[in-house]
């Protein structure tokens, strides 16, 4: 008989998909990593159970604890999963820009949901970092995730998901790119890439409003560029210790508008139902047009599941109501 002993069992070994229709002006082959086929549907199951484990393994995370993380939604479904299967408590910090629906999906899974507003500085006591890293003084037996600092969120793609890239590609992958967030995703599969062949270039995709791109460029940190943006899950207005610029080639910017025109391309055309930052992903993967050859094998990695933004960008009155669409 063929199972898994448990839900947590299943995350990883995620399929490659080739894009046939978005992709028709583009010299080269373009394939998805398709990271919804994890059991939370998101690419974060894989360093949410790294971030636990690890801190099992240290004892950071006792037994009976309480798990606390600021989280756009992902990442706290990931640590969902887990908590049940470990047997631990989770409060999620989430801020109001993100989708009604995650929020409801995390108290589905049994997840504490703390929101907070999107529109204030990180150091506000009311900010969702500063929140959780409250929450996480005041509760006893608890332990603050911290993703965006957490070394376990980039060792989890540097363990799994570039060694999946790599081998679902025969080594012949020549360009990564991917939405930033917190840097884990990049900075894991970027390390792994760039150790089997250092010819293989790392895109990061960026969103207006926040700072990695120029910061990448210029080494400043710009509290200009800040300002708030509609894109989910990718972007920010902190530089988190997971994001390793060196190993990044470059950044491109993609707007909110294309964003989520993009995501409604992405199911329309491709029937790939997918999250918000799906849609900047393969509109960066577009603007970067110039850099690929007939020869070349680029790797586009699909964060999340379109099931959390069908209230935004797969609803009509949304788009038009932001002005994206007539």
């Amino acid at each position: 008989m063929e199972y898994a002993e448990n839900i947590l069992e299943t995350i990883g070994n995620t399929p490659l998909v080739k894009l046939n229709t978005l992709t028709e002006e583009l010299p080269c082959l373009v394939l998805a990593k398709y990271e919804t086929f994890n059991p939370g549907n998101s690419v974060k199951d894989r360093m949410a159970l790294q971030m636990i484990e690890d801190a099992e393994a240290d004892g950071r995370l006792k037994p009976g604890g309480t798990i606390i993380e600021g989280t756009s939604g992902n990442t706290g479904m990931g640590l969902a999963l887990a908590a049940i299967v470990k047997g631990y408590r989770l409060i999620c910090v989430i801020n109001d820009k993100q989708s009604k629906e995650k929020v409801d999906v995390l108290r589905a899974v049994g997840s504490e949901v703390h929101v907070c507003p999107a529109d204030v500085a990180p150091d506000d006591p009311r900010s969702y970092y500063s929140t959780a890293k409250r929450l996480s003084e005041e509760i006893p037996n608890s332990w603050y995730v911290n993703q965006y600092d957490n070394p376990s969120n980039t060792k989890a793609h540097y363990l799994t998901t570039g060694p999946e890239i790599w081998r679902q590609t025969d080594g012949k992958i020549t360009h990564f790119v991917v939405g930033v967030g917190t840097g884990g995703t990049i900075s894991g599969v970027g390390k792994y890439l760039k150790e089997q062949n250092p010819n293989i270039k790392i895109w990061g995709v960026d969103t207006y409003g926040s700072v990695f791109k120029k910061y990448h460029e210029t080494g400043i940190f710009d509290k200009n560029e800040i300002y708030p943006y509609v894109t989910e899950g990718i972007g920010e207005d902190i530089l988190p210790e997971n994001v390793n610029f060196d190993l990044i080639d470059g950044f491109t910017k993609v707007t909110d508008k294309d964003a989520a025109i993009y995501t409604q391309r992405l199911a329309k055309e491709e029937g790939m139902f997918l999250g918000n930052s799906a849609g900047a992903a393969i509109k960066g993967v577009l603007q970067l047009k110039e850099h690929f050859t007939k020869d070349d094998v680029v790797v586009v990695l699909f964060h999340d599941h379109g099931s959390r933004y069908v209230a935004k960008v797969y609803n009509d009155d949304w788009m038009r109501e932001k002005g994206y669409i007539e």
